[in-house]
C-alpha cells in the first residue's frame, strides 16, 4: 500500500524516466505528458491494492503500455482515414464532394474567425488540436466550465450558421 508521502517521492523520483519512455517512443510532448499523469493517476487510484515489489519497472512497463497502446489508436485511426479516402476516391461523384466539403470547411472558419477572442481560442485547441477539457483549462488557466461555455457558445454559432448551409 501506498501512502500520499510515499507516492509523492515516488513521483519525484520517476516522473521524469516515465516521460522519456513516453517521449521516446512517440515523438511528441503533450501525448507523452498526458501518459504520464494517466500513468500515475491509476498509480494513485490503485494505491490500496497494489503491492510492487519494484516501483521503477512497473512503472517503465506501464510507460511501454501506454505508449503501444498510442501507437496502435494512432495507426487504427490512419487505416480508418485511408479506407474512407479510398471510398471515396471510388466514388463517381468524389471531385464534388471535395469541392462541397472545402467549401463547408472554409464557411466554418470564417465563423469561427469571427467568434470572441477566448472562445475561438477554445474551439480551435479543442477542435483542431484535440485537447481535452481540462488540458485546455490548465493551459488557459480557466475552469473547465469555462472551457464547456466556450464550446458550447462556438457550436451555438456554428449549428445557427450552418443550419439553412448548402454550398
Amino acid at each position: 500500500m501506498i501512502d500520499r508521502n510515499t507516492f509523492e517521492t515516488v513521483y519525484n523520483l520517476y516522473w521524469e524516466k516515465v516521460y522519456a519512455v513516453c517521449y521516446n517512443n512517440i515523438r511528441e510532448i503533450e501525448p507523452s505528458r498526458e501518459m504520464v499523469q494517466d500513468i500515475f493517476k491509476s498509480l494513485w487510484e490503485r494505491r490500496h491494492e497494489l503491492e510492487l515489489e519494484n516501483i521503477n519497472n512497473y512503472l517503465i512497463r506501464a510507460a511501454k503500455f501506454k505508449t503501444f497502446e498510442y501507437i496502435r489508436n494512432k495507426v487504427s485511426q490512419q487505416k480508418h482515414i485511408c479506407t474512407k479516402y479510398q471510398d471515396c476516391s471510388h466514388s463517381s461523384n468524389c471531385t464534388e464532394e471535395r469541392v462541397l466539403f472545402n467549401n463547408l470547411k472554409e464557411k466554418v472558419n470564417i465563423l469561427v474567425d469571427t467568434l470572441p477572442c477566448q472562445c475561438k481560442r477554445v474551439y480551435k485547441m479543442s477542435r483542431e488540436q484535440g485537447l481535452s477539457n481540462k488540458e485546455i483549462a490548465s493551459a488557459l488557466l480557466i475552469t473547465e466550465r469555462a472551457v464547456e461555455y466556450h464550446i458550447t457558445k462556438a457550436l451555438g454559432v456554428l449549428r445557427l450558421n450552418l443550419s439553412n448551409y448548402s454550398n
